[in-house]
């Protein structure tokens, strides 16, 4: 049966019915709109928490920089070998089976995904209530009191902070089916607001600094007590969390494969463009805040909102709502590419038979697939109404960086079973750079199966539970295939 779904999709490809749309310029913006969401605005609190001092702070995050353009670059060429619908369900499922890519779709579907633009659409909601503060999380436009289950209270409320969150996401929904343009333009001008806002945030940063050189923070012991040895190495692994994570999605271009034009050239150079940028711009960005606050001050900020603390000592109390503002922009563009992106996933399951048949559906006038966004807009929704979102995805980080670290073995597989398959663009250094990124990533699992196991594997039961799944999905299509 697994051997029948390989071949039907190597021969009819799923993408049939979509159009070429994305040029370069939207590729690249989905990468970089994708990456940029609230965790760069909040994430160096717990990382400084973590490490202890400036110095493993910063090399957190040239390491999680040098992880993900690695990666990008590495996917860039599976990316031009394979431009479909699917993206890295695609090339799991081609290099390995498709177990393999079922059980990155499903896990993406159950809560990678959908978990993080639920998480997202609730920061949109939060920041927003800066400027609306009847959008808040306690200002309740139904409560039902609460119900216990499994020993814990959970509470039947439903806030005016998760209805704008829930009307967001399938508002965006709705418009990602009027056309692929209709999307990528959406895309491409939040995305450019949104780096113009860190941009605008170094910027002042480096003004600030060379007018007050004499208030700006000095930090007399850089490296603090850290010492070069296995003890410092895992909690700097098990700190890469946040930056890695604030630096994900960038693989969401490639689910686009389809739409993409001249995707053997574009896929790979958005991959890198994007990439590279970002991460140099988070990079600055963290330079800024230890160069802005005392480490104390990062590591305890208020609500660990550490870029409102640097702006409010950059332009005074006008800060928090610029940064709010910033803010805003950022997690709107980040629900928008990682909805546009993450339907076309379950639109290729879907045309591979292991998913609902009708999210395989293409709409017949703007080419989308309707259903596909529809389905994922919903399940996110519900996702913001469980209040649990936020602990799925500390659950799956484990299994993140495993389908990373697999689809990278993948590439080894597929240059030796498919020696003479066109390559248009292949990785940069190889091997020597996809090695440096299976290396790091696994030191950084077992940092995290020794620190978090009760999360860690919590994220591989997710993952596991989808393989019966994927069989019952293959038998229950089998009468189809002959």
């Amino acid at each position: 049966m697994a051997a029948t779904v390989a071949n039907k999709s190597a021969t009819g490809p799923p993408s049939a019915d979509l159009v070429k749309g994305l040029g370069l310029l939207d590729c690249t913006t989905i990468v970089m709109g994708s990456m940029i969401g609230s965790g760069i605005f909040i994430v160096a609190a717990e990382i400084a928490r973590e490490v202890g001092s400036p110095g493993l702070f910063l090399l957190s995050w040239i390491i999680s920089g040098v992880m993900t353009v690695s990666a990008a670059v590495t996917y860039g060429e599976l990316a031009a070998m394979m431009p479909k619908a699917g993206g890295q369900y695609v090339y799991l499922r081609e290099a390995f089976s498709p177990l393999f890519g079922f059980l990155y779709g499903w896990t993406l579907f159950l809560v990678i995904q959908t978990g993080t633009i639920a998480a997202v659409a609730v920061a949109f909601g939060k920041f927003l209530g800066f400027f609306f503060p009847w959008i808040s999380e306690k200002n309740f436009l139904l409560n039902l009191g609460s119900v216990t289950l499994f020993g814990h209270p959970v509470a039947l409320t439903f806030s005016a902070q998760q209805g704008l969150a829930v009307a967001v996401l399938l508002g965006l929904g709705i418009v990602n089916i009027f056309g692929l343009r209709t999307g990528a333009w959406i895309q491409n001008i939040f995305t450019i607001l949104k780096v113009g806002a860190l941009l605008g945030l170094v910027v002042a940063g480096l003004l600030w600094e060379a007018g007050h050189t004499a208030v700006a923070a000095v930090h007399t012991s850089f490296w603090g007590h850290a010492h070069l040895n296995t003890a410092t190495l895992t909690v700097l692994a098990v700190a890469l969390v946040g930056p890695l994570f604030s630096s994900d999605a960038w693989n969401n271009v490639t689910f686009t494969g389809a739409e993409v034009k001249n995707a053997k050239r574009n896929l790979p150079l958005a991959l890198l463009i994007g990439t590279v940028t970002v991460c140099s711009i988070y990079f600055v960005t963290n330079v800024i805040y230890v160069r802005a606050l005392p480490f104390a001050a990062i590591q305890h900020a208020p609500e660990d909102r550490v870029a409102t603390a640097v702006m409010e000592i950059i332009v005074g109390s006008k800060g928090a709502g610029l940064m709010a503002a910033a803010i805003v922009i950022s997690t709107f563009g980040c629900m928008n590419g990682m909805s546009l992106a993450g339907a076309r996933v379950y639109y290729a399951m879907a045309k591979d038979r292991l998913f609902f048949s009708k999210v395989s559906k293409v709409n017949s006038k703007y080419h989308t697939p309707g259903v596909s966004l529809m389905v994922q807009a919903v399940w996110a929704s519900l996702l913001t109404l469980t209040g649990t979102y936020n602990q799925l995805l500390d659950y799956v980080i484990f299994a993140v960086l495993l389908f990373y670290i697999l689809t990278i073995l993948g590439l080894f597989r597929l240059r030796r079973t498919r020696p003479d398959a066109p390559r248009p663009y292949r990785a940069w250094c190889y091997p020597v750079v996809p090695v440096v990124y299976i290396v790091l990533a696994l030191f950084i699992e077992w940092a995290l199966l020794m620190n978090r196991p009760v999360r860690s594997l919590a994220g591989l039961g997710i993952v596991a539970v989808g393989i019966p799944v994927y069989f019952l999905w293959s038998r229950r299509s089998l009468p189809a295939e002959h």
